[in-house]
């Protein structure tokens, strides 16, 4: 078997593992925090678990990461295979929930994303749609380090890709960030302590919209940053 063929095999192989445990430990929370499904706004989670789930996901970047360094021959495509793991495991994340809990219910669902430094929120769609983009970008990196020398992303669509990411994370942090300005508009005189106040509203949001223009736009944006390095090499 090709090297390359098999080594991608077993990388897919090793993400879609990760993503299973990631969804066993989701299991495993819901059914203390959310035994009746979950839902928003966000329930309190005690202090310790929160701290272990901070470092958990800490601890799987750093594999995916790894298998990254581990496996690439450059700095480019290790790159490349560290963003296919994490977009591999990212989606059957969602595969593993729907086959184990039947959610989310529709690619609409909504779902937290990340939580620092705000909430991340989002329709399940956008997280797949942005790894089916990570996907694309990593094969052309890693086939064209296969039959090319000197493979490089250029000054553009660095410029592309950064920008499309940010706003990206715009597009999921926009509607938190207004629950909270309006939370701290009617609120501001009687805040005692940002943190009580962040944390106390944070138990009241629930998602309302979503600004998928935004989205749009980023998605676009990073899509033209991989359209560019495909076309310098094909």
């Amino acid at each position: 078997m090709n090297p390359l063929k098999k080594t991608a095999i077993w990388i897919t192989i090793f993400s879609i593992a990760v993503g299973y445990l990631e969804s066993a430990v989701v299991v495993y929370i819901r059914e203390i925090y959310y035994p009746e499904g979950f839902q928003f706004p966000l329930v309190l989670i005690d202090n310790y678990i929160a701290i272990t789930e901070l470092f958990r996901e800490a601890a799987t970047i750093i594999m995916l990461v790894g298998i990254g360094v581990l496996v690439g021959r450059t700095k480019l495509e290790q790159f490349a295979w560290f963003i296919y793991c994490f977009a591999v495991w990212d989606i059957f994340y969602y595969v593993f929930l729907k086959a184990i809990l039947n959610w989310p219910e529709s690619f609409l669902t909504w779902d937290v994303l990340f939580l620092i430094p705000v909430t991340w929120v989002g329709p399940v769609i956008t997280p797949i749609i942005v790894a089916l983009t990570m996907i694309l970008l990593a094969i052309l990196i890693i086939y064209s380090e296969q039959k090319f020398n000197d493979v490089r992303i250029i000054k553009r669509e660095w410029l592309l890709l950064i920008l499309g990411c940010l706003v990206l994370i715009i597009s999921f942090t926009c509607d938190y960030t207004q629950f909270i300005l309006q939370e701290y508009s009617n609120a501001e005189n009687s805040i005692t302590s940002v943190t009580t106040f962040l944390f106390d509203a944070s138990m009241k949001y629930i998602p309302t919209s979503f600004p998928w223009w935004i989205f749009i736009i980023g998605e676009l944006m990073l899509l033209l940053g991989v359209t560019s390095f495909y076309r310098r090499y094909y």
